[in-house]
């Protein structure tokens, strides 16, 4: 074998090994990307959580609500914040935490409904400042899902790109499952950004 030959040889080789470890190296930092872009997620999704009980609170003190409302707002509070700090990330995680999140998406619109028949609700100072900061986090979780769902797609599309592909299957690299709504129902019910909106204070 000519040393010309053995020359070529050894620099496609040198450049296979540089792209499989370039390759690797970009898995691993779409792994990162991902879990960091889901702290941020899980972080307003605590934000929300926890602005939940002062919310009713408030209700309860100005209005005489019908018991089940708060209730059903509690009860999904407290599910979804439980599912919120559970193990993270598979399939069944974010289809659990998705579905908790619609439930109380669903419950804080239905209390923000009937609150608009109380319009002493209204005056009281803290619940219009509950209701702007709760329409920030709305606005801060959809930003903060794109952000996720991005990395997401771009781990999932180098995935399913040849020859990437190939390093993918020899580290067990599997596609990750978008955040998302699971029925359209549940997507009607999240825009809640018209439903937030504050009250002027009088």
């Amino acid at each position: 074998m000519s040393p010309a030959v053995i020359v070529i040889a050894a620099a496609i080789a040198l450049v296979a090994i540089l792209w499989y470890f370039a390759v690797h190296n970009d898995f691993v930092r779409l792994r990162n990307l991902i879990a960091e872009s889901w702290q941020q997620v899980d972080v307003e999704l605590q934000r929300r959580h926890d602005l939940v009980p002062n919310l009713v609170a408030t209700v309860e003190r100005a209005a005489a609500f019908e018991r089940g409302t708060l209730e059903a707002v509690t009860t999904a509070r407290n599910h979804a914040r439980a599912l919120a700090t559970g193990p993270g990330r598979t399939s069944a995680d974010l289809d659990g935490i998705a579905t908790a999140e619609n439930t109380l998406t669903t419950a804080l619109s239905q209390l923000s409904a009937l609150a608009e028949q109380y319009p002493d609700l209204g005056a009281i100072h803290n619940y219009g400042a509950l209701q702007r900061e709760l329409s920030d986090v709305e606005d801060r979780i959809a930003a903060a899902r794109r952000l996720y769902n991005a990395n997401v797609r771009a781990l999932n599309t180098k995935i399913q790109s040849i020859p990437a592909a190939i390093v993918a299957s020899l580290h067990h690299v599997s596609p990750e499952q978008y955040f998302e709504i699971s029925t359209p129902d549940a997507r009607a019910a999240v825009e809640v950004g018209q439903l937030f909106r504050a009250q002027p204070d009088r």
